[in-house]
């Protein structure tokens, strides 16, 4: 398995996390547009599930509901802020911190990078001290080894 690279830009606040993944831009693209497959990929173990009024495919200020669970169960509701098709997916809820996936072609698959902006937060010193930022270093490399293995599995 390709190892993860990742860096913390604290000047911007952004946790960004790359890995290469073998398979197309546009593969895993259709899957993160797919709001009913986060849960599948999901590190943190906090993604349940999408809510029935989600659509089946997001595009460029889309909202979708999510069911979570972080110690009690919680229902989250997301906007897509950045969408470029088969490079770039965003999405943010009411926090303000911002959820983004870049896709790189690349030889030998795409070069996926994961980041947690949390500059854009309402609160992004709360979120440090909870340990958010921390964790969501930990989280998005589990994400990225989950979507590796997803598509090592489709081959």
């Amino acid at each position: 398995m390709t190892p993860n690279t990742s860096a913390h830009d604290t000047k911007n606040k952004i946790v960004s996390v790359s890995k290469l993944v073998s398979t197309s831009p546009e593969q895993i693209f259709e899957l993160l547009a797919n709001p009913a497959m986060h849960a599948v990929i999901d590190g943190s173990g906090s993604v349940l599930a999408s809510k029935s009024s989600a659509p089946q495919r997001l595009s460029l200020n889309a909202t979708f509901g999510m069911s979570m669970k972080k110690g009690a169960p919680y229902k989250i509701t997301n906007t897509v802020v950045e969408f470029v098709e088969g490079k770039q997916i965003a999405w943010r809820h009411f926090g303000g911190h911002v959820w983004r996936y870049i896709l790189e072609s690349t030889q030998g698959g795409t070069m996926v990078t994961e980041q947690f902006s949390y500059g854009t937060s309402k609160s992004p010193l709360m979120l440090k001290l909870a340990g958010y930022v921390r964790n969501n270093e930990r989280d998005i490399r589990k994400t990225l080894d989950n979507l590796a293995e997803y598509f090592s599995d489709k081959k």
